[in-house]
């Protein structure tokens, strides 16, 4: 039996949920990822960029999303897409100019829709200014603006610390005779957040983008933002097994999530707060019981979404799901706010993991959970990860930790159409494009009611229509093995949802209420106003929402 969700105390351990409250814009959003390089190139050199987004917002509009994030468009030498940042200030000619930015946010704030930007704050590229200052000698002002360290006794790296990207997290200088820390490449040094300087830098460049209309920010890798003082060994995993990533053979208990990187969340907080309606979300990937913790407290907030990953990392079982979801529910604060996700640039997209079948039924479920949920990119047409030829292989992953680890297989180019390179450019793009881009496109699916993106759009308009899923209330149903149920309520509306994670046919009854209402919307797209009184049967991979009637 679940348990229906409680109103839960904060981690401060502090009050009840209010009866009335006033939404912010983010909690009734629907936010949609957009790894710029992919979506669509308006100059045709095969790549994305911010002119081509711009020119598809009418699209975004259509389907009915309220806020884009976009993955990094800052300077960058590009050693990992945008995610080595060498000006902060700026955006890198890859994606176009600073103007290009400045015209996609005011023609997407004139449609209704917020822009969030992805802040790298853990490192800088090794070409930043900053960063150049620093390794330049060991008495230059900038120097303590990174993490450097004497060699060990033996003339090795300081400690046992590995990168994420595989090998040693250090790198040696032979100019300065000492090591710095990459948390990730070599080209990625991580920056000093004990630095005050570095503090009052980075938290500028908040301002700077705030102060130019930017209505959020992701914040990535912000769990690894402060490391230990003493540079301590982390302790070796006795879990760890050989078929797991070396970096895992250790416990990165003094490289990540260490306390001081709450107070360096709430000065950021304080930041937003002060341009009115901002977003911070966190990327953290951290048991549940530690995600929680960073949304702050209520005399002291921090991020306003921490990512929730469940439906990305666990097992796609209807009782696993179930579990997960009541957990997340039972650990949050009346103040704090759920979020979901189903596929990001990191890891393989939900089409790919569980099948396009059960990819309509994660699509319903994702935008019936109470919370914001962030769709990515493509994820409404079905794409699937693409399988890369090994001399097309873009990924530093590829290099770093073996071939088969990069990340370009949900990466690729969005596809538009069935014309040559589907649309997304005039050239052959920087990464393949999915194969069955001819049946599986925008132009074609837009035109098919049944298609997956057809699926999306009723889901986004039922959504905007629906306060009961918008910003409703929660509560679990208990249903066989296979069957995953729920209820969204608000203002008196109840909807039930029901979800099967099977391929056979399913009954879902309840004694819990009476079950009498009417279908709003199947995976299936065929049932809307189909009348259900004592049962609900649902087909193999089918999901329904079902109005209930007044009681």
């Amino acid at each position: 039996m679940r348990a229906n969700r409680s109103p839960a105390l904060s981690p401060c351990g502090e009050g009840t949920v209010e009866e009335e409250r006033r939404w912010s814009w983010w909690q009734r959003a629907v936010i949609y990822h957009i790894y710029p390089r992919s979506f669509a190139d308006s100059n045709g050199d095969g790549v994305g960029d911010l002119e081509g987004i711009r020119r598809k917002l009418d699209y975004l509009t259509w389907l009915g999303v309220d806020a884009l994030w976009l993955s990094p468009i800052f300077r960058s030498p590009m050693a990992d897409f945008g995610y080595d940042i060498s000006d902060y200030l700026d955006v890198d000619p890859t994606f176009g100019t600073l103007e290009d930015l400045d015209r996609l946010i005011a023609d997407a704030h004139a449609r209704g829709i917020r822009v969030i930007l992805d802040f790298v704050p853990n490192h800088t590229s090794d070409q930043h200014p900053w960063f150049i200052e620093s390794r330049s000698h060991r008495d230059n002002p900038r120097r303590d603006w990174y993490i450097w360290a004497d060699p060990a006794p033996d003339g090795g790296p300081p400690n046992n610390w590995r990168s994420v990207f595989g090998g040693s997290a250090w790198k040696f200088d032979t100019a300065t005779g000492q090591y710095y820390l990459h948390t990730f490449l070599e080209e990625q040094p991580d920056l000093n957040w004990r630095n005050p300087e570095v503090q009052a830098a980075m938290l500028d460049v908040l301002r700077f983008w705030f102060a130019r209309g930017v209505d959020g920010f992701r914040l990535d890798a912000i769990w690894f933002l402060i490391k230990d003082a003493e540079l301590r060994d982390n302790p070796v995993d006795p879990d760890y097994t050989p078929d797991q990533p070396a970096y895992r053979e250790l416990l990165p208990v003094y490289t990540s999530d260490r306390p001081e990187v709450h107070d360096i969340l709430a000065r950021m907080r304080q930041v937003a707060d002060a341009f009115g309606e901002r977003l911070l979300i966190g990327e953290i990937y951290l048991p549940i019981g530690r995600l929680v913790t960073y949304y702050g407290c209520r005399h002291r907030r921090e991020l306003h979404l921490p990512f929730n990953f469940q439906l990305m990392l666990v097992p796609w079982e209807a009782q696993r799901i179930a579990a997960a979801i009541d957990t997340y529910e039972a650990l949050l604060g009346p103040d704090d706010w759920p979020n979901w996700v189903l596929s990001n640039h990191d890891r393989p997209r939900v089409a790919t993991r569980i099948g396009e079948e059960q990819a309509r039924v994660a699509a319903l479920l994702l935008l019936t959970l109470r919370g914001t949920p962030t769709i990515y990119y493509g994820d409404e047409l079905g794409l699937a990860d693409v399988p890369i030829p090994p001399d097309r292989r873009r990924d530093p992953l590829e290099h770093t930790i073996g071939p088969g680890a990069g990340r370009d297989p949900c990466r690729t180019p969005m596809p538009w159409d069935t014309s040559p390179y589907a649309g997304f450019s005039t050239v052959e793009p920087w990464l393949p494009l999915n194969p069955d881009y001819p049946k599986r496109n925008v132009a074609v699916q837009r035109d098919d009611p049944r298609s997956m993106l057809s699926l999306y759009r009723q889901l986004l308009i039922l959504r905007r229509a629906e306060p009961a899923l918008a910003i409703g209330s929660y509560r679990p149903v208990s249903a066989t093995r296979d069957l995953l149920a729920y209820l969204r309520e608000a203002a008196g509306r109840r909807l039930l949802v029901a979800l099967d994670f099977g391929g056979r046919e399913q009954v879902f009854t309840t004694t819990r209420f009476t079950l009498h209402g009417r279908i709003l919307l199947s995976t299936h797209l065929d049932r809307a106003g189909e009348m259900v009184s004592g049962s609900l049967h649902l087909r193999p991979n089918e999901g329904c929402i079902v109005a209930l009637a007044a009681h």
